[in-house]
Order: C-alpha cells, then structure tokens, then sequence
C-alpha cells in the first residue's frame, strides 16, 4: 500500500476515534444534569463540580495507571515516539477509553448524591480509576489472559468461545452500578428518608427540563459509546446503531406503559435499554435488541421501587438497577440474543455471558466494599447532619445553584 494512503488510512482512524471521545466525554455532562434535575437544589452545585473534578482525576489516573494495567501500555516517552507511525492512534484510543473508565464515578455519583463528602469521593475514584475498574477491563478487553480472549479460560470452558461484552454493558455499567450499590448500603440513606417508623417520605426533585436534558445528552453521546467501539473506520458497522436505537426505544416504550406515563422512568427507561444493549450490539438482531432494552426497562422501573420500598435503599437515581442490574442483564442477554437460532450473528456462549457477568459482580461488590469499608473508618465518607441539611451547595462549596436568589432576599 502507498505510504500516502497509510498515512490518510491511520489518520482517519485518529479522527474516527477521536470524535468518538468527544461524544462520550459529552455524555458526562449528561451524567451530571441527570443528578442536577434529580437531586434538591441545595445540592445541584455539587452534582454539577463533582462529576466534572472526577473526570479531571480520571483523566490523570487513567493515563498513569489505569490504562498500563488494563493494556500494558505506558505514555512516558518522547512525544516523537508517541506519535509514532500511526498518527498518535495509541493517544486517541486512550481518551476514548478513559471516557468509559471516567464514567466509574459518574455512576457512582448518582447513587450517593446528597450526602457524600467531596474529597473522600475523589479519593474513591481515583482508586477504582486507578485500580478496580482496569482490573476487569484488562481481563475482558486487555492484557489480562482471563475472560475475553480466545484463550483465556473462560473460553476453554464455553466450547472457546470467550466472553463478549462490545461497548461495557458489563465492564462499565455492571461495574459501576455494583460499586455504587456497595458505596450506598455503607453511606446510609438521607435524612429524611424515611421516618421513625420506616415510612417511606419520597424526596422530590428539583427539576424535570434539568432531569430530561442529562437523559437526552447521554442518548446522543451513547451512539458514539456504542459505535465508535469498533475502534477503527473498517471496524464499524451500521448493525451496531441500528440495534442501540432499537433498545432505546424498547426502554422508552415499555417504561412509558408500567410506569404509567411517569417522565422520570420514561427517560431512564431510555437509559436502561442503552446500557443493556452495549454488550451485544454487534451480535444481535434489531428485533432481540428492542425486546432486551424493553427487559431492561422493567428491570430499572420494577427494581428501583423495590430497591427504595422493599430494601430501603436510597439509592438517588437508582443506579444500581439502572447500570448494576441492567448491565448484568446486557451481558447475559448477549448470550441468548446473540445466537443464530435467534436471528443475532452467533459466536456467543450463553454459559461464557453469564459466567463474566457474575465475576463483574463479585469484583466490584468485593472491591466497593473494601475501598468505601475503608475510606469510611479512615477519613468518614458522610457529610455531618448540619452540613447535609444545609446542602452539599454551601457545605462543600459556598455558593448555591442560584446566587442571584440569595441576593434578593437581601435587596
């Protein structure tokens, strides 16, 4: 091949993936108006400074550590030598992967709104960046012989089929919402939540346009999540969008149906069937990803009320149904979904699928625990009563969401 059309071949795969970055990295704003829209607003400031100082962190943790574990790969080099003779393909690559490990926190974020220290967060997030998430993510994609290479020994057991997982239903969203499930049962519930006899007293939120806009932000970033996932130009494939489209809107209908027309499960219901069809999005029939998002959907509106009613877990924007479960459900439905009998491309082992989905739970509920377990009798994980009952807003930062209202009682 003519060295110029290497050199245009490697560099539009620098721009594929690099706008693949910048699509996921706009996702995080949609992470962080999701809890803007669903917290009070004393505590809107907070979700807004918290997710954006976490992807800071990741960012730095990711490109020292993180990626090394998960790939082998080290950036201490000259810049020549980074660059190298792909156009810096090994750069880009890192970013659009460290939007997935940043997205760890952003998960976990929702689930402990309200009532989190900041600097103690931080601190979490930088460990899971650093050490948690990389250790799952090298086994399924990486450097780890373990889960998903041919020959790991999942595959060895799974007729040598390793486990799939496209786009990080389980890497990332299992991940995380099982992380955020361990960090919300060891922070305990807001004040207020329930009463002295165990009533549930539903905390409102302060705004549905707010709420609405971080789902549809997340909606759009996540075809970049999902399509860009094949890395390169000749790696993509229309199948990969069309089936993230279909779980979306199996997630939208169906929650719009059992919930009764409730805005705030309509628009996570959205959510739900993205995050359940990354997994298998290159493998499924459209028709098997609209039912697995439309499974999704029950799964986050049916779970979150049991999680809140029956478990008294108060769990703010239900991310652990939402990413924990659903994810789970993703990677396991890529094994049934995926198969030609079902009309998906085959090359998919259901016993692989359900095996991986379970080691992500054990690692990250193992690994949630520890850290939270820790950080919690170290340096305490829970704002004081006076500073949660003031606001996240003014405790952490001094300043409200709407200064000028602050003003005007003054004027």
């Amino acid at each position: 091949m003519d060295n110029k059309v290497i050199i245009i071949s490697n560099s539009g795969d620098v721009l594929f993936m690099m706008l693949g970055a910048v699509m996921v990295f706009a996702m995080h704003g949609g992470f962080a108006f999701l809890e803007v829209g669903t917290v009070r607003k004393k505590n809107q400031v907070n979700a807004l400074v918290k997710i954006l100082s976490d992807f800071a962190i990741s960012t730095i943790i990711y490109f020292g550590i993180g990626y090394a574990i998960a790939y082998g790969v080290y950036f201490y080099k000259p810049a020549a030598e980074l660059v190298g003779d792909n156009q810096g393909y090994e750069l880009v690559h890192f970013f659009f992967l460290l939007t997935f490990a940043a997205a760890i926190p952003a998960i976990i974020s929702g689930g402990i709104a309200e009532r989190a220290k900041f600097w103690t967060q931080a601190l979490a997030a930088g460990i899971f960046v650093a050490f948690i998430y990389p250790l799952f993510e090298g086994m399924v994609w990486g450097q780890i012989t373990s889960l998903g290479q041919d020959d790991s020994w999942l595959a060895g057991i799974s007729g040598g089929i390793p486990f799939h997982d496209y786009a990080g239903s389980v890497v990332v969203h299992s991940v995380g919402g099982w992380i955020a499930l361990a960090a919300v049962i060891i922070l305990g519930p807001r004040i207020g939540r329930w009463d002295s006899q165990g009533r549930s007293r539903p905390l409102p939120i302060s705004s549905v346009p707010f709420m609405a806009l971080g789902s549809w932000m997340l909606c759009v970033g996540w075809f970049g999540f999902n399509v860009m996932s094949g890395a390169t130009l000749d790696g993509i494939t229309g199948l990969v969008a069309m089936n993230s489209l279909f779980a979306m809107a199996g997630g939208i209908l169906v929650a719009l149906v059992i919930s009764k027309n409730d805005p705030g499960f309509i628009h996570n219901g959205a959510l739900a069937g993205l995050v359940a069809i990354c997994a298998g999005s290159d493998k499924v029939h459209p028709i098997g990803a609209f039912i697995i998002g439309g499974i999704a959907a029950v799964i986050f509106v049916k779970g979150f009320t049991w999680e809140q009613e029956k478990l008294k877990l108060d769990d703010v924007l239900g991310v652990w149904p939402l990413h924990g479960i659903s994810g789970t459900w993703g990677g396991i439905a890529c094994g049934i979904f995926g198969q030609e009998a079902l009309g998906g491309m085959g090359g998919v082992s259901l016993i692989a699928q359900t095996v991986g989905s379970l080691i992500a739970i054990v690692i990250a509920l193992g690994g949630g625990f520890a850290v939270y377990i820790i950080l919690d009798k170290t340096f305490g994980i829970r704002l004081s009563k006076e500073d949660e009952m003031r606001g996240s807003d003014l405790a952490i930062h001094n300043l409200e969401a709407n200064p000028e209202d602050i003003s005007a009682r003054f004027m």
